[in-house]
């Protein structure tokens, strides 16, 4: 029975590619609504999308655990920028200003992150199980 538990544990999920690629249009969303002249050629999403492109491309792989845990702290590092980046801190440049338009896009911004975070979190916490020694069989 431990088998069957860490065979369906490492099972692809069509939900984490999916968030992975929600995650990266709410960037880029916010980077076209509040950065002038933004292209998904511009650094600002093309950097971000060769990585969640690179971390999904190894999700369909045997390093499927890995990319789970990159996918997790590239969600839970942007989902950091979009509310860190709003506080009124002296070292950040507030350029664009800081407008209810502006937090708005970052809401959403940050809101596109939850469901990466969440799922790639439960499906480590899943698969941790599945493998764990102790799990009775």
């Amino acid at each position: 029975m431990g088998a069957s538990v860490t065979a369906k544990n490492s099972e692809a999920s069509p939900w984490i590619p999916a968030f992975a690629v929600l995650s990266w249009v709410g960037i880029f969303v916010h980077n076209v609504a509040d950065l002038p002249g933004q292209t998904v050629l511009s650094p600002e999403s093309s950097v971000p999308l060769l990585l969640a492109a690179a971390l999904v491309g190894l999700w369909f792989t045997r390093r499927r655990v890995g990319a789970v845990w990159g996918l997790l702290a590239l969600g839970l590092l942007h989902l950091a920028g979009a509310i860190v980046s709003v506080l009124p801190l002296a070292i950040l440049p507030f350029d664009p200003d800081q407008t209810l338009k502006h937090y708005a896009f970052h809401l959403l911004y940050g809101l596109a992150q939850l469901p990466l975070v969440i799922t790639t979190a439960a499906w480590l916490r899943r698969h941790r199980r599945g493998n764990s020694p102790a799990t009775p069989g």
